[in-house]
């Protein structure tokens, strides 16, 4: 194991001082219990919670500003936020309209997150549980469909629904029709490695592929040989298509993700032949994103995501934000 490391327990309290740091006229740190909330706080309107185990990063820190969350809680590497992280955070923002937790459909996020609902009895706050993943429906990893990049997009739609004015449960049934309208699937070349194990989690053979895999190096659907682009990109819109069923000339969001080790120029190679293929299955690509923006440490590998559009989602989309990692 190669790393930027001085001391592993000193990871992710050095590297939320560093985000602080980088982006001090955007965010703050709350060092104990650690959460990054907006260093300006917009009054009279519902507060937006995220968060979830550190290694994915831009998510979610990276995440917090206008128009998109109001704070981000990271837990230790893939492992959950705890209660009191949660209920920290949402005290910390709470701008007397409620707060909107966003949360992963991993069982540690949800059962550390209804632990922290239990004893915010003082305060109004909602759920959305973000299950966009459509490689498995049940998985000894995940209560159900796991959360993965399309948690971007919830963030993103109802942080500007949000910001705009929007009440708690207007921005709960938002993002439960948001993420209702996304799914995603991603393929893996390379395991991961979590600094506190220097080992790597899973092994798999030089011209081997994990389809479907989770962002926590979790098993996907099946390991397949290593093929050609165009047929990766096939393997994983079909299951895709195949959930969202949308019809021929519906316009779509199309995020091209990588899993943090996979390079830009393939990244864009993905978006090319992605969008080739939802042109020939009669869909409209109206909005693009490429990065690395949900990853998994260094894993080398990228995942597909589809949001099916429509003008309110769109306007949403488009309306300015302004946070470390996403910005227009």
């Amino acid at each position: 194991m190669k790393k930027f490391l001085s001391q592993v327990d000193d990871l992710i309290p050095d590297s939320l001082q560093g985000l602080a740091l980088a982006h001090e006229a955007i965010v703050q740190l709350n060092a104990e219990p650690a959460f990054v909330h907006r260093r300006v706080h917009k009054q009279d309107r519902v507060a937006l919670v995220s968060g979830g185990g550190s290694g994915h990063e831009p998510l979610h820190v990276g995440y917090v500003g206008a128009g998109m969350l109001d704070a981000a809680c990271p837990g230790q590497v893939f492992t959950s936020p705890t209660p009191d992280q949660w209920m920290a955070a949402a005290h910390a923002v709470n701008a007397g309209h409620g707060v909107l937790f966003i949360v992963k459909n991993y069982a540690g996020d949800r059962l550390n997150f209804q632990m922290a609902s239990d004893m915010l009895d003082d305060l109004d706050h909602l759920m959305v549980v973000v299950d966009d993943d459509v490689a498995i429906e049940h998985s000894p990893h995940s209560t159900g469909r796991r959360g993965v990049a399309g948690t971007l997009v919830v963030e993103k739609m109802v942080g500007a629904a949000a910001e705009a004015g929007a009440e708690l449960y207007e921005c709960k049934a938002l993002g439960d029709r948001v993420n209702g309208a996304t799914a995603s699937m991603g393929v893996a070349f390379t395991s991961c490695i979590v600094p506190e194990s220097g080992v790597a989690t899973f092994e798999i053979g030089e011209q081997e592929m994990e389809l479907g895999v989770g962002i926590h190096g979790e098993p996907g659907r099946q390991r397949l040989p290593l093929a050609p682009a165009r047929e990766i990109v096939d393997l994983l819109l079909a299951p895709i298509l195949k959930d969202l069923q949308l019809a021929r000339g519906r316009e779509v969001l199309l995020h091209v993700n990588g899993l943090g080790g996979t390079p830009l120029m393939e990244l864009y190679l993905l978006n090319h032949l992605a969008r080739r293929r939802l042109t020939d299955e009669g869909l409209v690509v109206a909005r693009t994103l490429v990065g690395n923006h949900t990853t998994s440490l260094e894993m080398a590998g990228a995942s597909l995501t589809l949001t099916a559009l429509d003008d309110e989602l769109k306007a949403l989309w488009d309306a300015p934000v302004l946070t470390p990692s996403l910005r227009w």
